[in-house]
């Protein structure tokens, strides 16, 4: 199957980028999951908060109604998928600040964000750009910040085993499938790691993950 030289879009070809709204919405329990990450997030007024790998920024968007006061952040590579993002955020009258740019090298300083989020990202990554994206994570997150992951994660069932089997061919999550994302979370530096919470989806089993940066 053919990849992009750079990256995978979000449904694996830009033909695909106009339908990923509404496949989120009938194939993915997409609105609870959000909605668990920004609970346990405990944001707080007047913080930073990045969203890598933002897409059509649906994430963005629901962290900065909840939390109008935060400096909301949204990057994407894919220049495409984040004029969409662009355009919700708009119609929506919302601030955010957008930028095109990668997970692996995020462009901004070192100790800019309290929190920073990566929501269905990691398995569009090789081994080696999950592991770059996450120190990436580390190094812009603030001593204390928390970092909340929702990707796929190790299935719990025969069902979601056989998902997951089928779906690994299309994306680089055999790592995920395996249970290395808190691994890596913890070889990158983060400590705590824990699991918040699994979700069962027709494309496998998808984990929240909060990790913190030690504040030392």
């Amino acid at each position: 199957m053919k990849k992009h030289s750079r990256y995978i879009p979000a449904l694996h070809y830009h033909w695909l980028t106009r339908w990923y709204d509404p496949m989120m919405r009938w194939f993915f329990p997409e609105s609870g999951i959000h909605a668990n990450l920004i609970a346990q997030a405990h944001i707080e007024p007047e913080q930073t908060v990045l969203d890598v790998g933002c897409g059509t920024g649906t994430l963005t968007l629901l962290i900065k109604q909840a939390h109008p006061s935060v400096a909301m952040y949204g990057l994407d590579i894919d220049v495409e998928i984040l004029q969409i993002a662009q355009r919700k955020a708009r119609q929506a009258a919302q601030n955010i600040l957008w930028q095109q740019g990668s997970a692996t090298g995020l462009p901004y300083p070192d100790q800019s964000f309290d929190h920073v989020c990566a929501s269905l990202l990691l398995h569009h990554l090789t081994r080696q750009d999950k592991q770059l994206m996450l120190r990436e994570a580390l190094r812009v997150l603030k001593p204390g910040g928390t970092l909340h992951v929702v990707d796929f994660d190790t299935p719990h069932d025969f069902g979601m085993q056989l998902i997951s089997w089928l779906m690994r061919w299309f994306e680089e999550i055999h790592d995920n499938v395996l249970g290395l994302l808190p691994v890596f979370m913890a070889n990158a530096g983060f400590h705590p790691v824990e699991a918040i919470t699994h979700h069962r989806t027709v494309a496998g089993t998808i984990a929240l993950y909060r990790a913190v940066k030690p504040a030392a």
